[in-house]
């Protein structure tokens, strides 16, 4: 990407970043004892799209050794514990313009996990302050790093922040939260989510059980009406089948299984707590500039 406004405009990638902004802090607010994280997720999604954008993917809801990739699916009934601790993690779109953010809760409002969440918050601000137009990627990945080590923590090697292109949440280059897997260097321009992890457990992570999130590989056959609405309103962007609309489209989601992606849990390794914290940033001509600044989270 070069040094001109991301395409379809950098206003609507504004936009978009206030409206994840507004749901991740409703989300993190929303998450008390007793809540069903169905719930959670349903009322995350709704502020995105009443606030004029679509989610750019399901209402992430990872707790304790899930590091990430759950969301509810349409019969999850499963309520928070006091002590949880919960990772809201929120996409919006608008017209393709993504924008990426999350941050982490202790159920209850305790403070057992305070280390944890403190950690990845200071990796997250260590990163966003090492990002510089034609900087080395490495250089936040060190300081996401020692940001993390330093409360005794360690970041989770395995999982990585990533550019943002639009229609693309992933669009192709890794920003590791530890040094020495990266030779590239930030564009004048670019879009990038900056998104430590950080745990008590191993800083690696297994593939744990579906965790009700697919996108498409490709486009799916013309012939097929269902799937290639769905399609139109998801492209290569991750959703959910409790975003089905209908018998016809959970049927239709049945039928192209094979043209479907699907997302495992990532679980820490070696059982230890996950902490996360993210944001959007575009990498301005003086540094990072954070799109994703807390908002409101009202109705």
């Amino acid at each position: 990407m070069s040094g001109a406004d991301p395409e379809p405009g950098l206003e609507r990638w504004r936009d978009a970043a206030r409206i994840a902004a507004g749901a991740r802090e409703l989300g993190l607010r929303l998450a008390v004892p007793g809540a069903r994280r169905r719930e959670i997720a349903e009322a995350v999604e709704g502020y995105v799209r009443e606030h004029g954008a679509q989610p750019a993917f399901p209402a992430n809801l990872s707790r304790n050794r899930e590091a990430a990739h759950y969301t509810p699916d349409a019969q999850d009934d499963a309520r928070l514990e006091n002590g949880d601790l919960l990772k809201v993690d929120v996409g919006a779109h608008v017209d393709g313009a993504v924008a990426d953010t999350a941050d982490t809760v202790e159920v209850g409002g305790g403070h057992r996990h305070a280390h944890l969440i403190s950690a990845v918050r200071e990796g997250l601000a260590a990163g966003v302050r090492a990002v510089r137009p034609g900087g080395a990627v490495d250089d936040v990945s060190r300081a996401v790093a020692e940001a993390i080590r330093a409360r005794g923590l360690l970041p989770i090697r395995d999982l990585t922040g990533h550019s943002i292109e639009r229609y693309l949440l992933h669009a192709g280059k890794s920003i590791p939260n530890v040094p020495g897997l990266s030779t590239e260097r930030f564009l004048p321009g670019e879009i990038v989510a900056i998104e430590p992890f950080a745990t008590n457990g191993e800083g690696r992570i297994e593939n744990g059980p579906f965790g009700h999130i697919v996108r498409f590989r490709r486009p799916p056959p013309t012939d097929d009406a269902e799937l290639s609405a769905l399609y139109g309103r998801f492209r290569t962007l991750p959703f959910t089948a409790r975003w089905a609309r209908s018998d016809a489209e959970r049927s239709a989601l049945d039928r192209g299984r094979r043209l479907l992606q699907s997302y495992p849990v990532f679980l820490e390794r070696g059982g230890g707590l996950v902490a996360q914290a993210e944001h959007t940033v575009l990498v301005g001509a003086n540094g990072a500039e954070v799109l994703t600044r807390a908002g409101p989270a009202g109705g």
